[in-house]
């Protein structure tokens, strides 16, 4: 049987609980069942990887021929050393005669050197005596006398030449000879320290043959070793594989009698019709048409074609249920003699169960077939199956429904909550056992990207490497499944929820989004949700109202601020660093006092990001911050340019205040269409929430206090990227001019932009104007 699942994950877990129905059954120690493929998961690989890694497997049964190999090796490295000896000694032996022989024959030049010295020198001693009786030529036999001189005085000159060339000859063979002699006893003296090695060693040829049997040998022991992987290949009987490497490894399995298919739903039509190819009596496809399909882009790719994009969606955004008509156009169940309905589940605690049956089973509800039993320890914080943390009364808006800095601090406190009562481990835990680590308890869940973002990064600072892992979107989850689920809704921050909650029907995106975030939690469910917000926008036939009309009629609902903390100023100089670091809400008149303290601790940088200035706050506020800048601290504050924050008559008083701040020190900067109400203190501390620091304007009904490098630097991000989306269309910059006048309205005294006071020219426009032209009209409190 080949077994086949989308991911990893789905493989090593159903792949598990195959091993745990068949460990009992003959071979399995020997490869019955078996993983494709790298082992994913822990706990497989920690309870039976010895029994279903091909590799392992092999290791152990070819365990006494790695012995025998290991032995042959060593015997091999000893017959090799023994020849080397020999080859040594012979080398040296060699080396000696040779150097015997340069030294013999430098002995014999030397002795014929010395000869032909000694013959010259004679010559010379007679050549003399002979000049000498001789003496001077005169006399009738001058002329005979003269020749023999010169005859005696050129043998004389010849003489001395050769006893140089004596000499030198006579030094070099002196040289190599000494050499020689010098060479010849240092080999003398290595044989003979080489000699007791020979001591008991076979001849160099019986050695030899030694080797070579032993190589033959090494040989024979390695091809059995490969013929195990073979043996271990064929006792296999059920074989865990990916789609993907069934698709493309030519050959898992000699021969497949069966494949099945796990998780079909998300299987492409192309694959799952490549697997049933696979099959040699049988396949068969188990999933659920209501949780995720296919992940395909194509679909909804803007470049391709209407032609391509409907090819794409027939072929490869179909699943098998909808392409051999089990399933009807709205999701319901076809009657067919080829579906069998699995009713029982095993995973989910029964009001779990009940919840995601009223989500994506109304017509036909699973049933539960395990305890109801948590498997975590008892704590106070998660008691009950099923908890809906409600952020409706704190909620804080943010640039769009992606993100939700609520939800995502009371993310933290529950971590935090669960870490105390001891379900997660510690900071500093280590030595953790197997099922006991965070990512064995705890999955979070959010729809967007950017909230899994947002939280990846603030719970690895806060909490530590070992978290890594506990957050992904819907889709990264599908297939796992894990003791406590966090599903952060995350909607609630932006105008709209989002795409994730506008579908309806149990064959939409939401109702399969939603089925699998909920069906991931075996034993608690933790669900965060903006309540009113989502009801306020979901449709009444919508799964989602569903979700929420169950969770609110059924125990436990908390508020967010039940977890979060509502604190006042007076609080913050008592607590403790860990005290200060957990995320807290503040009141709108607590808000003053707790700020003043934050700017006071303040060492490196204080930035406010205020969209209006009013005459009562600033000069409070510029007060202590001037303070602040005598002391070295960056102050920076971000505002919209005055012709935005009010008329034209109030324009003047914008630019005063301005100039009141910079006098204290401070750096203004101006962004157009801004709305963002944040205060960062040494980019660790950030305040977030409705309350405009520096004006009276707008909503002041809370804000939040969170301690979070990542936060801060985040928030910055974001700022930024909204400051240039808006630099790409401004609507000022690109409208059409009459003539000069469109380039008024900087005033070079202030160095900031105001507006031209001569009339609504080419360079005004009124509120109803700007309106056709901005995305969205600007309401009295200044938010768009």
């Amino acid at each position: 049987m080949l077994f086949l699942a989308p991911t990893n994950v789905a493989v090593d877990q159903a792949l598990e609980r195959i091993c745990e129905l068949l460990s009992n059954e003959d071979g399995f120690d020997s490869g019955l069942v078996q993983r494709a493929g790298t082992i994913a998961g822990a706990s497989l690989r920690d309870r039976y990887g010895d029994q279903v890694d091909g590799e392992r497997i092999g290791a152990r049964l070819s365990a006494h021929l790695d012995e025998s190999l290991v032995q042959l090796a060593t015997a091999l490295r000893h017959a090799q050393e023994g020849i080397a000896v020999h080859d040594r000694v012979d080398g040296l032996r060699t080396d000696l005669a040779a150097a015997r022989r340069v030294q013999n024959d430098a002995g014999i030049r030397r002795t014929k050197h010395l000869q032909a010295q000694n013959t010259a020198r004679s010559v010379i001693a007679a050549q003399e005596e002979l000049i000498r009786k001789t003496g001077a030529p005169s006399g009738v036999f001058a002329g005979r006398k003269q020749a023999q001189l010169d005859k005696a005085q050129a043998a004389l000159h010849q003489a001395r030449i050769d006893v140089q060339h004596a000499s030198t000859g006579l030094t070099a063979a002196g040289r190599d000879l000494r050499r020689a002699a010098a060479e010849a006893d240092r080999l003398d003296k290595a044989i003979t320290a080489e000699q007791p090695k020979l001591l008991g060693l076979p001849a160099r040829a019986a050695l030899l043959s030694q080797a070579e049997h032993i190589q033959q040998q090494i040989g024979e022991l390695e091809a059995q070793r490969r013929k195990v992987k073979e043996t271990v290949r064929s006792k296999c009987r059920v074989l865990g594989a990916t789609v993907t490497m069934g698709v493309q490894v030519r050959k898992l399995l000699d021969r497949v009698d069966v494949v099945v298919v796990d998780e079909a739903g998300m299987v492409n039509l192309p694959a799952a019709w490549y697997a049933a190819g696979l099959a040699g009596k049988r396949i068969v496809f188990a999933g659920d048409f209501r949780q995720l399909p296919a992940v395909t882009k194509a679909d909804s790719d803007r470049k391709a074609s209407e032609v391509e994009r409907e090819h794409a969606r027939q072929w490869t955004a179909r699943e098998v249920f909808s392409s051999a008509g089990l399933v009807s156009a709205g999701g319901s169940v076809m009657p067919d003699a080829r579906l069998v309905a699995l009713e029982t589940q095993y995973r989910m605690r029964s009001a779990i169960c009940d919840l995601v049956n009223t989500v994506a089973y109304p017509d036909a509800p699973l049933k539960t077939g395990r305890d109801n039993d948590s498997r975590i320890p008892f704590n106070a914080l998660v008691d009950s199956p099923l908890i809906l943390v409600n952020t409706s009364r704190q909620r804080i808006r943010g640039r769009d429904h992606q993100t939700n800095t609520v939800h995502e601090a009371a993310v933290h406190e529950l971590v935090r909550g669960l870490q105390y009562e001891g379900v997660l481990p510690g900071r500093k835990g280590d030595d953790v056992p197997v099922g006991e680590t965070a990512t064995d308890r705890l999955a979070v869940i959010a729809p967007y990207r950017k909230q899994v973002q947002a939280l990846k990064s603030s719970l690895g600072y806060r909490f530590g490497e070992q978290f890594e892992g506990l957050v992904d979107t819907v889709h990264r989850f599908q297939g796992s499944q894990r003791p406590v689920v966090i599903l952060d809704t995350t909607a609630g921050a932006g105008t709209q929820p989002g795409y994730f909650f506008q579908g309806t029907g149990l064959s939409s995106n939401t109702c399969r989004l939603l089925n699998v975030a909920l069906s991931r939690a075996q034993d608690h469910l933790i669900v965060i949700a903006d309540v009113d917000h989502l009801r306020q926008h979901l449709s009444a036939t919508s799964e989602a109202r569903r979700m929420l009309d169950h969770l609110e009629a059924h125990p436990q609902c908390i508020s967010v601020d039940q977890l979060i903390p509502v604190r006042e100023a007076a609080q913050l100089a008592s607590l403790s660093e860990e005290g200060l670091s957990r995320p807290a809400f503040f009141p709108a008149h607590e808000v003053p006092r707790a700020v003043s303290w934050d700017i006071n601790r303040a060492t490196r940088s204080i930035e406010v990001y205020c969209p209006f200035l009013d005459p009562r706050p600033v000069p409070a506020w510029s007060t202590q911050l001037a303070k602040r800048v005598a002391d070295g601290v960056t102050v920076t504050i971000r505002t919209r340019p005055p012709e935005e924050q009010s008329s034209d008559a109030a324009v003047e008083r914008v630019c005063g205040l301005v100039q009141e701040l910079r006098a204290a020190g401070c750096q203004v900067e101006f962004r157009d269409r801004m709305h963002e109400k944040v205060l960062i203190l040494d980019a660790s501390v950030l305040w977030h929430g409705s309350l405009n620091l520096l004006a009276n304007s707008g909503p002041t009904d809370l804000m939040m206090r969170l301690t979070d490098p990542a936060a801060c630097e985040r928030v910055g991000r974001v700022i930024e990227r909204a400051l240039k989306e808006r630099a790409a269309w401004n609507p000022r910059a690109s409208r059409p001019s009459d003539g000069p006048a469109a380039t008024r309205g900087r005033n070079t005294a202030l160095g900031e932009r105001s507006v031209c006071r001569e009339g609504r020219g080419a360079d005004r426009v009124s509120r109803e104007e700007a309106s056709r032209w901005l995305p969205n009209r600007l309401d009295g409190d200044g938010n768009s």
